[in-house]
């Protein structure tokens, strides 16, 4: 019998039920990370012994919004150090882009690829390429350290989006930036921005 089956008896009759796994909005409040609660991830991985790749693995995922599967397959041919820039490769039909890297992560970078053994940027202990199922586990770990205990890596790609949306970055521009197809997608981060009403609370004084 599967374990995740739960036997129920009702008039007399025992019969096999299996629990429906619970909707995303029932076990937490957003599908996203504030930049904060991205630190507090960060902190979280910094006692492992894989510290440093753990942590570029989550800022680098937020900073470009990178699903998962993007980031573990990214490779250092698709990095360039000294001109400051990362070739984003897209799944799911998404655009590519090239992006610019901020100087803390380029330090980061230059850490970790001193430790490399492959062309990937994110390896095991075994110098193989990480697993989705890998990250997955390092992002609930981290979470639960932390008081997050459904969090998952894609919401970091969601904090990216909204994170540039609060900027006041163009729609579009964050548009091509997630290699959105479609802009529909793009636009929950503007309709749900903090500062999207911002000065609205004047027209009432």
């Amino acid at each position: 019998m599967r374990s995740n089956v739960v036997q129920v008896s009702f008039s007399g009759q025992t019969k096999n039920f299996v629990p429906t796994k619970p909707k995303n909005k029932e076990v937490r409040e957003r599908e996203y990370l504030t930049a904060e609660e991205v630190e507090n991830l960060v902190k979280a991985v910094k006692p492992n012994r894989q510290a440093l790749r753990d942590e570029v693995l989550i800022k680098i995922m937020f900073h470009h919004g990178l699903r998962v599967s993007e980031a573990i397959n990214l490779k250092w041919s698709e990095i360039e150090l000294d001109r400051q820039r990362i070739h984003v490769k897209r799944v799911k039909n998404g655009d590519a882009s090239v992006q610019p890297v901020s100087g803390k992560m380029l330090r980061l970078l230059r850490l970790l690829k001193r430790s490399c053994k492959s062309g990937y940027v994110f390896e095991s202990s075994t110098g193989n390429p990480l697993t989705t199922a890998g990250v997955f586990k390092m992002i609930r770990r981290a979470g639960a350290e932390v008081g997050m205990p459904y969090v998952h890596p894609h919401m970091l790609r969601h904090a990216c989006g909204f994170a540039l949306a609060n900027a006041g970055q163009d729609t579009r521009a964050i548009q091509g930036y997630l290699g959105h197809r479609n802009i529909q997608h793009t636009v929950k981060y503007t309709q749900l921005a903090e500062n999207r009403f911002d000065g609205f609370e004047r027209v009432f004084e």
